[in-house]
């Protein structure tokens, strides 16, 4: 997980000058300005990437390293429990047909796109939520 995180802090120092170096050459030599698309998708490509590597680093500092991180490791010196999954949870099948109807909404119409951002919304909801059991519970 360490190389993992490294690598994704890399990215995103790469992605980032890229981008500041195309909004900077698309400034200078476009008619109309900045680019209004590749400049924010390459800005929230670094995002993204520096969002992974972060979560990664904290991964590796919360928990014991695993077998990845030593050189003579096997892959089954890597077994045993890798998360917490609710098998029955039918939240992750609403975000994701939220997400599927708001790009749909996107190209088709604007009008799926609200009932897009409505089950995404109960799904990620719910989701998030799945394992609370309240405030006040002991």
């Amino acid at each position: 997980m360490r190389a993992s995180a490294k690598i994704f802090w890399i990215l995103g120092v790469f992605f980032l000058v890229v981008a500041i170096a195309y909004g900077i050459i698309t400034a200078r030599y476009e008619p109309l300005g900045i680019e209004t698309v590749g400049f924010p998708a390459m800005l929230a490509l670094a995002g993204l990437a520096f969002m992974i590597a972060m979560a990664l680093s904290i991964a590796v500092r919360r928990h014991d390293l695993g077998a990845s991180e030593h050189l003579d490791a096997e892959v089954s010196d890597d077994h045993g429990v890798q998360g917490s999954f609710s098998p029955y949870s039918w939240a992750p099948l609403w975000a994701a047909v939220g997400g599927s109807l708001c790009f749909l909404g996107v190209a088709a119409g604007w009008w799926i796109f609200a009932f897009g951002i409505i089950f995404a919304i109960y799904g990620v909801l719910s989701w998030v939520l799945e394992f609370s059991s309240g405030q006040h519970a002991h």
